[in-house]
């Protein structure tokens, strides 16, 4: 019997003052808000790992607050795709696996590697890239074992199982979208994060891999603006009719100020009552959204820039 389909609707990142009030109930302590976070959606992005390496037991800890079936989608490391520009980043990958990130077991969802919106299309550099990530964790613990001094915590080389380890790229230059490089992408199974960022830079609806993955960081304003009725509607569309098409769909929300992340994810998975949703479901309905925009604290749950 063929799989259904899933669907992860999710948050990139938890830790945002904003959410206090508008999302986070009155008094919630914060260690406990990615706890509330699990209890209604399946998936989060997290993004501590981009800005640094994380250590093996703030991977454990993410772990125990969540609940089995819950997934976290972690971001590669600026170092491997903002400053070695993935050039010679064979040691940076190892070091990144070692970090923790299989200590999440059967909570690590896919890994997510933005790229700078400069950073054009190089079809043998990507190449050399994409055919360096390990496609298992079992793979992922034999390149962490080659880690250098850089890791300063223990390194975590340990898997509990052998499960598929999915990758999804986000670049923000026009030149991805061009066929050789979603040919690129198709031959080594990597999702093409389809990325709506209101218009600075563009939206390529492109499916690569057996995963669709979206980030939607803004309607009509990057990171501060909600999405309108009519245009949830046209995304749950997009959802539909790439899961009829046989593929798994992950949709993260980033629009995080004014809390819209969280109220516009909500407002998506009523949209689809009739998919396999992963995940407890819709069960909480958000405060009123607040006008004043506050600035995210960095930490593993924040969302990059």
């Amino acid at each position: 019997m063929d799989l259904v389909p899933t669907v992860r609707i999710g948050l990139s990142g938890w830790r945002y003052a904003d959410w206090r009030g508008p999302f986070y109930p009155p008094g919630l302590p914060q260690r406990r808000e990615l706890e509330h976070v699990a209890s209604v959606f399946p998936a989060v992005e997290l993004n501590g790992s981009f800005y640094s390496l994380q250590r093996p037991s703030s991977f454990v800890a993410w772990r125990e607050q969540t609940p089995e079936g819950f997934t976290f989608a972690v971001k590669g490391p600026r170092f491997v795709t903002h400053m070695k520009r993935l050039r010679d980043v064979r040691t940076p990958l190892a070091n990144f696996f070692a970090s923790g990130v299989l200590a999440l077991g059967d909570r690590l969802g896919p890994v997510l590697w933005q790229l700078p919106a400069r950073t054009t299309f190089d079809a043998a550099l990507l190449d050399e890239f994409l055919a360096l990530l390990p496609r298992t964790t079992a793979e992922a613990a034999r390149l962490a074992g080659d880690h250098d001094d850089r890791l300063r915590a223990p390194a975590w080389t340990d898997v509990d199982a052998d499960r598929p380890l999915v990758h999804a790229l986000e670049p923000r230059h026009e030149s991805f979208a061009s066929a050789e490089a979603l040919d690129l992408l198709r031959r080594h199974r990597v999702a093409f994060a389809i990325s709506d960022g209101a218009g600075h830079w563009p939206l390529v609806e492109a499916v690569t891999s057996d995963l669709v993955y979206v980030r939607l960081h803004g309607d009509e304003e990057l990171y501060t603006s909600g999405y309108r009725p009519r245009v949830l509607d046209a995304w749950a569309e997009r959802v539909r009719t790439w899961c009829e098409a046989g593929h798994d769909v992950e949709v993260y929300l980033d629009n995080d100020v004014h809390a819209h992340a969280p109220a516009d994810a909500l407002a998506l998975m009523t949209r689809l009552p009739d998919l396999a949703l992963a995940g407890p479901g819709p069960a909480v309905e958000p405060a009123p959204r607040r006008r004043r925009a506050a600035r995210p604290e960095r930490g593993a749950g924040t969302a990059p820039r």
